[in-house]
């Protein structure tokens, strides 16, 4: 590999996502802002504070209309363009054998021993999946379906509730192939038909391939990066590499961005060109912003990293400007929202954020009652 020759640093890359991000437009009022550039790669629904309240941070319509609700990427929820469900089922399906074994984790095993290729098991799970719901079900009631009429490999014991179910990755991962989606807002999940399903897509548009879709949103990233984000195989990610990625230095280390957005990049070197250092947003736990895997150039702080990305009990992250600087978390109480904000660095909160806590509030239908000590 050659050596690259532009050279950035860590604050270019966050000024430049920033901006691809779109984290830096003002509060959608309709038209152009109905739409967010993130749902190209998907935007992910896990807690109160998901898909909607992200796209709502990027000036978009924060609702669920005209948008359609899959398990996806890492078999997660995700809300994308209802318009182009097709295409995101081709998109975000294994690209191989050993990609979705490895989508899978350890249902894989118990398929390999039983010589069932992992690609023809998940067609299977879909082919029932689909003969079962015929309208909105439980996730539960669709799960026993699949245990009376899958045999064993595609199956395991489990332990917390004493019973024996389908893996869990295949069940998601064929939902979407397989012509379902989930219905927004239940829990447990509700699965339903797409209208009007054809099947998946027979090519996948630019904007929605996922490697590409990954390098101008989290970019400039590596291949171990994208692959980690997607939860497959480097060397397949390798073999998708698209042709019109350059190589960057970002402070020393060789990441590489798409042709068309280098400009942007090198610009974002320029404090002038990034976003005002006054903007604030009380970024959800799941972000796109806070899903790259580089997060030592989010969150330099070591410490940092551990308080923001805890396993369990994640908290939400505070961006002024282009930083990181900080967490969040709610404390709600009937229909009063109160905000527990940390700064690392133990200054005072920034000009800015009690406007986006009564966002917040606003957005959860409930009243901001102020901020809470940690």
């Amino acid at each position: 590999m050659a050596t690259p020759t532009t050279s950035v640093g860590a604050d270019a890359v966050l000024r430049f996502r920033v901006r691809a991000q779109q984290l830096d437009r003002p509060e959608g009022r309709g038209g152009p802002h109905d739409d967010a550039a993130v749902l190209d790669l998907g935007v992910q629904e896990t807690g109160p504070d998901g898909a909607r309240w992200a796209l709502a941070l990027r000036g978009a319509a924060p609702t669920y209309d005209d948008r359609v609700l899959a398990w996806t990427l890492r078999g997660a929820p995700h809300l994308y363009r209802r318009g182009e469900v097709a295409e995101v089922a081709a998109a975000t399906v294994p690209w191989s054998e050993a990609d979705a074994a490895k989508r899978i984790f350890d249902a894989s095993r118990p398929l390999r021993a039983a010589g069932i290729p992992v690609l023809d098991a998940l067609d299977e799970v879909g082919r029932v999946m689909r003969e079962v719901v015929t309208g909105p079900a439980v996730k539960g009631e669709v799960s026993r379906a699949l245990h009376e009429r899958l045999p064993a490999a595609y199956q395991r014991e489990c332990r917390p509730c004493g019973a024996v179910h389908v893996f869990e990755q295949p069940f998601r991962l064929a939902a979407l192939p397989a012509g379902l989606e989930l219905e927004p807002g239940t829990s447990p999940p509700v699965l339903r038909p797409v209208p009007g399903w054809a099947g998946r897509a027979a090519t996948v548009p630019p904007h929605l391939d996922v490697v590409r879709a990954v390098l101008r949103l989290l970019g400039p990233a590596t291949p171990q990066e994208v692959a980690g984000y997607v939860d497959a195989p480097v060397r397949e990610v390798r073999q998708r590499w698209p042709e019109d990625a350059v190589d960057v230095a970002v402070d020393g280390r060789t990441r590489s961005i798409l042709a068309a957005d280098l400009d942007t990049l090198v610009a974002c070197s320029d404090a002038g060109a990034g976003p005002d250092l006054g903007l604030v947003r009380l970024l959800g736990p799941f972000d796109l912003f806070l899903q790259g895997r580089d997060r030592e150039v989010v969150v330099p702080d070591e410490r940092a990293r551990k308080d923001l990305w805890r396993t369990l009990g994640r908290p939400g992250g505070l961006l002024v400007g282009h930083r990181v600087v900080g967490t969040w978390r709610p404390r709600s109480t009937g229909g009063r929202l109160r905000l527990q904000v940390t700064r690392w660095d133990g200054a005072p909160l920034p000009a800015g954020v009690e406007r986006e806590a009564e966002r917040l509030a606003t957005f959860r239908g409930q009243a901001f009652a102020g901020f809470v000590e940690g």
